[in-house]
């Protein structure tokens, strides 16, 4: 960990690994990375990614699970609103952090309680939506993570996608459960045909999300 007086720059990084670059980059991101403001923990590598999906497939509703201050509901709410298209469905057992920008937000209604326990509700906000993007950044837990997909994955509509956050935890960083979303991604997807992981979204090569872009072809 370093502090401001610490920074490591890049010319001065060339020799570190891999591993230790990601390990400054989740520093960054954990503690002080925001989306006009409101916190906002999401690598900025992935969200350039999030942002050429949502241009190329303007969806009707994005399904965000796991909204912290919700910072990353509003970072995709603001795309929506320069497409002129799109409104975003914001999932979380607890809502009591959000900052009220978000909140007020028109285009970003909250949906409080639990993911798998909640989504006939979320189904039936989507019943007209022709393209459904979702992106599941809850707990992170082996079984939570698998529970959400198998669920969630019934709303993401042929082309789209299902992006699991964070599949990073132990597959790049000794962070988080063990095991966690990679392992239920990779059980999902022995189980399900209708998607693949699109490792094309990872151009960058550092991802929080390996293995995460899951796009439905079926």
């Amino acid at each position: 960990m370093n502090t401001p007086d610490e920074q490591i720059y890049m010319e001065d990084a060339l020799t570190k690994t891999l591993g230790e670059v990601l390990e400054v980059i989740q520093e960054r991101v954990v503690t002080d990375s925001t989306y006009f403001g409101i916190s906002c923990l999401r690598s900025p590598m992935d969200f350039w990614i999030y942002q050429e999906i949502i241009f190329a497939l303007k969806p009707d509703v994005i399904v965000e699970i796991g909204n912290y201050h919700g910072g990353s509901a509003l970072s995709l709410a603001h795309l929506c609103d320069h497409l002129n298209k799109g409104r975003v469905i914001a999932v979380d057992i607890d809502h009591s952090r959000v900052d009220q920008t978000a909140k007020n937000h028109p285009r970003i209604s909250f949906i409080t309680g639990d993911a798998c326990e909640v989504f006939d509700v979320v189904a039936a906000k989507c019943s007209e939506a022709t393209t459904i993007l979702v992106i599941e950044d809850s707990s992170h837990e082996y079984q939570n993570t698998l529970n959400v997909l198998m669920k969630y994955s019934q709303l993401v509509t042929v082309g789209s996608y299902l992006i699991v956050e964070d599949s990073i935890c132990h597959h790049g960083l000794n962070v988080g459960p063990n095991p966690g979303p990679y392992e239920a991604i990779s059980d999902f997807l022995e189980n399900n045909t209708s998607f693949y992981s699109d490792r094309k979204k990872e151009p960058f090569l550092i991802t929080w999300n390996p293995k995460g872009y899951l796009k439905r072809e079926n």
